[in-house]
């Protein structure tokens, strides 16, 4: 991939039974719902805003169209749609208060790229305060299909979170539920469908997605989604005031097949870029302890392994997601030890483990209380030994070699390393263990010359 294109404009007015609600069928600003993009899409040009009407007032929601291209500069991803999101968070008198986040006028699309075979083709873009959202889209002979989504919001974004209890990144994941599409064909959903997932609810209505285009032209062949049969009556994008909820997922049993011997797992370099600059650097190896009805390892490989995240001053988190839909996410923050002396540590871990076969949940787990890794701010934290993070009690995460350093990265490296004791202790065991053979030598030595000199005079005596 050597270029994309992300277009982000308010949505146009259509026809609604309430004024200033879109209605099926509604157009993006910046594509018409279609295949077909027109010359004022093209230029990105901003049209007349369209202004949804919730609880708490007035507000604006554009569309974002996404243009990837490949190394031959043709189309290989196309993706035009419009969400927002309703998110419960506690506020700091601990009562629960449910907020829209919107897309922002200004959207970026870092991670975005195209797939193939055995990559998934990813669609990601960053707005506001530190929010994301992405979606990962994998391919088989004949079709392809959203595979997970993964939001990240910014609690510390006070526009949207005035009151927040818990501030900096939080990351949901969840299962995209819709179905297989046809390779070279568009999927469209002008009405609006929800996904819930823990304390959020997603809402996407005027969805035009083509993913592995074939020569670099998007196809005129469509398939719809089930809101958009001629059954359906026309649907409107949820608002605070009819989705006060979110709904709970049910896990999946976990899988009951007997453990495999597994060796420790191979070492990955990941890293994230804020603009064209590193700012977050990690070399480890992982390994997840699932234990429910039956103990099963999984180790991390590196090889089919996505780095995505975010990074700030105080907070910064990376998730990884293994091409076999294990997603895992760390999150780090700063803290003050005194007045003038700034450390970072872990504290958030949360781990997702999907069905390959059928997408849905085998375990999740989430610990947002650490305090592990610490060390002082534009350092590195390096622990070659096994440690273990223990997510619940039926998830652990196991780290080898690690070296990690979440802020104030330069030029592309590693910053001097505080390492963790247990390797302090094996660079103080292995010193020590030498002068005490060298020690057990000299002693061995020197009786072995008292015993020769005694057997010298005994000689000498006898002649």
């Amino acid at each position: 991939m050597t270029a994309s294109e992300v277009f982000v404009a308010p949505a146009r007015p259509g026809r609604s039974p309430c004024p200033g609600v879109p209605t099926a069928g509604s157009s993006s600003s910046t594509a018409a719902m279609g295949p077909r993009r027109s010359a004022a899409s093209s230029r990105g040009r901003l049209l007349l805003p369209l202004l949804l009407l919730g609880v708490s007032g007035f507000f604006q929601s554009y569309a974002v169209e996404v243009d990837i291209k490949d190394a031959s500069n043709a189309t290989c991803l196309y993706a035009n749609w419009m969400m927002r999101f309703l998110i419960t968070y506690e506020s700091n008198n601990g009562d629960y208060k449910t907020t829209t986040l919107n897309l922002s006028s200004s959207v970026t699309h870092n991670g975005s790229v195209c797939g193939n075979d055995t990559q998934a083709a990813v669609v990601a873009v960053q707005f506001g305060e530190g929010h994301s959202w992405s979606i990962n889209i994998t391919k088989t002979n004949e079709t392809y299909q959203g595979d997970f989504i993964t939001l990240t919001y910014n609690t510390n974004d006070t526009a949207v979170f005035p009151d927040a209890k818990r501030k900096g990144p939080v990351t949901v994941l969840m299962k995209d539920p819709a179905h297989p599409v046809q390779l070279n064909t568009v999927f469209v959903c002008h009405n609006s469908f929800v996904i819930e997932e823990k304390n959020t609810t997603q809402i996407f209505w005027n969805v035009t997605v083509q993913a592995f285009v074939q020569n670099g032209t998007v196809s005129k062949k469509e398939t719809r989604c089930p809101a958009d049969t001629p059954t359906s009556a026309p649907t409107v994008p949820p608002t605070i005031a009819n989705v006060t909820t979110a709904s709970t997922t049910t896990l999946s049993p976990a899988p009951t097949t007997a453990p495999k011997p597994v060796e420790n797992p191979d070492t990955g370099n990941y890293s994230l870029k804020s603009g064209n600059k590193t700012c977050f650097l990690a070399t480890v190896g992982l390994q997840l302890n699932v234990s429910q009805d039956k103990p099963l390892l999984i180790n991390i490989n590196p090889k089919t392994t996505v780095a995505d995240g975010a990074c700030g001053n105080t907070t910064a988190t990376l998730k990884l997601n293994d091409g076999n839909s294990t997603l895992i996410g760390f999150t780090f923050a700063v803290k003050n030890t005194s007045a003038s002396v700034q450390k970072f540590y872990l504290r958030e871990v949360n781990v997702t483990l999907l069905n390959h076969l059928n997408g849905s949940v085998i375990s999740s787990a989430d610990n947002n209380n650490l305090s592990k890794w610490d060390a002082f701010l534009g350092s590195s934290y390096m622990c070659r030994k096994e440690q273990t993070l223990q997510i619940n009690e039926n998830v652990q995460v196991h780290t080898f070699n690690l070296w990690i350093q979440p802020f104030l990265v330069e030029a592309n490296k590693f910053a001097t390393a505080e390492e963790c004791i247990a390797d302090s202790d094996l660079n103080f065991l292995i010193p020590v263990a030498v002068g005490v053979a060298l020690g057990f030598l000299i002693i061995l030595v020197f009786i072995s010359y008292i015993i020769g000199r005694r057997k010298s005079r005994t000689g000498y005596q006898s002649v």
